[in-house]
């Protein structure tokens, strides 16, 4: 098994920034990806970034690409999810995630563990 847990939520100005974490600990691959999701209220869960452990690639929602970065950091099994230039739209559940192998990091369904989830606030 896999346990995600997340860290770095809170609450900001619009316009601020926060650093999201996602430590995972349990079992480890070969080759995996991350991701964070998120799901505001009354709305479905969404894409937001994902990264290959393995290559470093990263992928981007249109709606966060030159505002959001993500990273990883192998040896401690860490992603983290940079959040600058903060709305009230980016206000959400945040989820990390994690797709074992090599698959579309897009679909939540391509993923196979899930952590809790942190809360995200912007205030106008």
């Amino acid at each position: 098994q896999v346990q995600l847990v997340e860290s770095g939520g809170g609450s900001v100005q619009a316009g601020g920034s926060l650093r999201l974490s996602c430590a995972a600990a349990g079992r480890t691959f070969s080759d995996y990806a991350m991701g964070w999701f998120r799901q505001a209220p009354e709305k479905e869960r969404e894409f937001v970034a994902a990264i290959r452990m393995i290559g470093g690639s990263t992928y981007y929602a249109n709606s966060v690409k030159d505002r959001f970065t993500i990273s990883r950091d192998n040896a401690k099994n860490t992603m983290y999810l940079e959040m600058s230039r903060l709305t009230p739209e980016d206000t959400a559940v945040y989820f990390c995630a994690l797709q074992v192998g090599f698959a579309n990091v897009r679909p939540e369904s391509e993923y196979d563990y899930w952590g809790q989830g942190t809360q995200v606030t912007v205030s106008s």
